[in-house]
């Protein structure tokens, strides 16, 4: 029951409607008997420090950061994780003992949850976009041993800074989304990771959109699996896409649901809630 005493954990992105962090983290909180709620707050650009600063103020005791802001809200933390510094990305907040924002970032142990089952050793991968999701997935490409990594991306900027921030730990192939290379890098991958939000559900309810176009894709074949980091809708026209051409595909749920368990964890100090009450939650709503 919520009190004047209930505190709250809120989602701080832009768009947020879609997000089904509420439902999971709500039913966490049930589970685990604590008096917390949990919102989500549409945030634009512009507005960030005063939401952030804000937020310190009253009852709030974490956030999650989304996109797109898990590389701009560096500047207002006051500590940074090793895993976060290293990539460049945020997606966890907690307020410390100086009411100041302590941050780290659980998207590598969720981005590797659903992939652990597959034979990684000596595989290749691909992934789309280059922003703060990227670096969370091609971290955890490389603690499953992928072999080959390549980059598929529209800013060229971004794509080369992305390489350079891996170059002491494996080599990386960059190429922009116009390069005719990326065909046969299509044909010859064992997993594609979407980190796009290229095929979100959105306010406008845009349909059938894929990453880089319809063209892009047409050298995809069935031994490749499709992992789109977006969960709503489900599937996406991605996955969609994946699914008619006889591809395993992978949606970002069981990602959501595992980072979920570790941002809990950090809110509360070590808290574990089972994996299957998220996951039944969701269930139930969708």
């Amino acid at each position: 029951m919520i009190s004047s005493k209930t505190s709250f954990i809120a989602l701080i992105g832009n768009p947020v409607s879609h997000s089904l962090s509420p439902i999971m983290q709500n039913a966490a909180f049930k589970y685990l008997g604590l008096d917390l709620i949990y919102l989500a707050i549409p945030c634009k650009d512009e507005d960030l420090e005063l939401v952030l600063n804000s937020l310190k103020k009253i009852n709030c005791k974490g956030l999650n950061i989304t996109i797109p802001h898990k590389e701009k809200v560096f500047d207002l933390c006051s500590e940074i994780s090793p895993i976060a510094s290293k990539l460049k990305a945020i997606n966890t907040l907690k307020l410390n003992s100086e009411k100041e924002w302590s941050a780290t970032n659980t998207d590598v142990e969720g981005f590797i949850y659903p992939l652990k089952k597959l034979n990684s050793t000596k595989k290749q991968s691909i992934v789309l976009g280059s922003g703060g999701a990227a670096r969370s997935v091609i971290q955890g490409l490389i603690n499953l041993n992928f072999s080959n990594i390549s980059v598929i991306s529209r800013n060229k900027s971004s794509l080369d800074e992305l390489t350079k921030n891996f170059k002491n730990q494996i080599e990386i192939r960059s190429l922009l989304n116009s390069d005719n290379q990326a065909q046969n890098l299509i044909e010859e991958a064992d997993l594609i990771v979407n980190t796009t939000p290229v095929g979100m559900k959105t306010a406008e309810n845009e349909t059938n959109i894929l990453p880089y176009g319809e063209d892009f894709w047409r050298s995809l074949n069935s031994k490749t699996t499709i992992y789109d980091l977006i969960y709503n809708p489900a599937p996406t026209p991605l996955l969609q896409l994946g699914n008619k051409k006889g591809c395993m595909t992978i949606d970002g749920l069981e990602m959501l649901i595992a980072q979920g368990i570790g941002s809990l964890s950090f809110w509360t100090d070590g808290l574990k809630v089972p994996f299957h009450i998220m996951d039944d939650a969701l269930k139930k709503f969708l």
